[in-house]
């Protein structure tokens, strides 16, 4: 159960990150961040939720539907 809260919380994260790209690419402010530091944090989080995820189906603590149809 816990690591679906953290698949989950780290799911948030990323959405979170790409909303903050967005407002920095509607807005064009100089002063702020590039665009690109966000996308890249989305970037590296999606890539550890996908390494967490086939990690935890090798190690048993999530078990994938049997029959998906």
């Amino acid at each position: 159960m816990l690591i679906k809260l953290l698949l989950i919380a780290l799911l948030l994260f990323i959405i979170f990150n790409l909303f903050r790209a967005l407002l920095l690419m509607l807005k064009n402010d100089p002063n702020q961040p590039p665009m690109s530091v966000f996308l890249g944090r989305r970037l590296i989080w999606s890539v550890a939720v996908v390494l967490l995820i086939v990690l935890a189906l090798g190690l048993g603590l999530l078990s994938p539907h049997p029959r998906p149809y």
